[in-house]
């Protein structure tokens, strides 16, 4: 089968990380001949690219671009594409479009995002369910929220993203990044890695932090990774706040981040927007208890069942403080939540069961 993978951005985030496991593990055992055409260039053009996978840039200026959808329609015509695979509005429209100049297309969207649309998208949704073949949720929010979107709900399926354990396979020892920051190995270290951007909620995580210095006296450092246009506010809010440089460390953007991950004892999430977070279920399968805020799709990794750490209230710094002094204070209970971790992801969000899934949605198209 041959898709064409299309993305209007080629970043470095999780819709991209969704698309770079579609492309491997479905070209691994030859069902999937992949294809990539996106926008806007990034880091995911330079991994397909070493993977040897046929790319192509389409420029999409708008959702209901012609021009883009008529010259995606004869790269589908060129290349003999079977099924379009689209991950945000702007190309799943493009999509939807250029079927009209080639009837061949199917298309497949998948939704990264727990967000309403306003008046106008919901009416244009509806105008063109008629022309989408299958759409995938991430999470059950997603699929909830897809509907009162406009979208039908008999052709929404919900397919968790997913991790390799093997990948993320590993203890203590093969991490560096203790020693790069001076960090001793008796010191509990909470990582969260996520872009320095207004729904990551890192101004709500730092004054989490400093009300945790007021809960508990376990010596602690949260280390902070990734880059973005709020990088250096937090920083000075940090400094405003009073903590100090061993309570709290940045790292920027790191390409490591299974290094960072097992360094660690636990990972936060503080975001104020998830669908079905990757950098979470990533860390669970490297072996970290989680802290998520109870927005989006986390409650579908993080509950009762899971047993694999706790859901806070987003932009309560009383309720995250609350939750990180019993994983300081209670190892026990610790313990409990990094078992629940690695059970979690072999029952729920294993890679291959998460590629199996995703091409039934594509025959699922395909057959019309």
């Amino acid at each position: 089968m041959k898709v064409l993978y299309l993305l209007n951005h080629a970043g470095k985030a999780g819709t991209e990380r969704y698309v770079e496991t579609l492309v491997k593990y479905l070209s691994a055992d030859g069902r999937v001949e992949p294809y990539f055409a996106y926008n806007e260039g990034g880091l995911l053009v330079e991994k397909l690219e070493a993977m040897g996978v046929p790319i192509r840039q389409i420029t999409m200026s708008s959702r209901f671009d012609r021009k883009a959808a008529k010259v995606l329609a004869k790269l589908c015509e060129e290349w003999d594409i079977d099924l379009i695979h689209c991950h945000y509005l702007r190309e799943n429209y493009i999509a939807m479009l250029a079927k009209s100049y080639n009837k061949k297309i199917k298309v497949v969207y998948t939704n990264h995002f727990v967000i309403p649309n306003d008046m106008v998208t919901r009416l244009s949704n509806r105008l063109l369910d008629k022309r989408q073949d299958q759409m995938i949720a991430v999470c059950n929010k997603g699929k909830e929220q897809l509907i009162a979107n406009g979208w039908t709900g008999e052709h929404i399926q919900v397919v968790f993203n997913a991790v390799d354990p093997e990948v993320w396979a590993g203890d203590r020892s093969e991490s560096t990044m203790r020693t790069e920051l001076g960090i001793p190995e008796d010191r509990f270290v909470m990582f969260c890695g996520s872009r320095f951007a207004e729904d990551k909620g890192h101004k709500y995580l730092l004054d989490s932090i400093k009300r945790l210095t007021e809960l508990s006296a376990v010596p602690f450092t949260l280390v902070l990774g990734g880059d973005g246009p709020l990088l250096e506010p937090a920083k000075e809010h940090a400094k405003e706040l009073g903590l100090t440089e061993e309570q709290v460390k940045f790292m920027g953007f790191r390409k490591d981040i299974k290094n960072l991950y097992k360094g660690a004892d636990l990972y936060i999430n503080s975001s104020q927007h998830e669908a079905l977070s990757y950098a979470i279920i990533e860390a669970m399968a490297a072996g970290l208890p989680v802290i998520a805020t109870d927005m989006g799709g986390n409650s579908d990794i993080v509950n009762p069942e899971a047993g694999c750490g706790l859901l806070v209230e987003y932009d309560n710094p009383d309720s995250m403080a609350g939750a990180m002094k019993v994983m300081l204070e209670e190892p026990d209970f610790l313990a409990r939540c990094r078992e629940g971790a690695h059970r979690t992801i072999l029952e729920k969000f294993e890679i291959h069961h998460f590629a199996d899934v995703t091409f039934g949605v594509y025959e699922k198209a395909l057959r019309g």
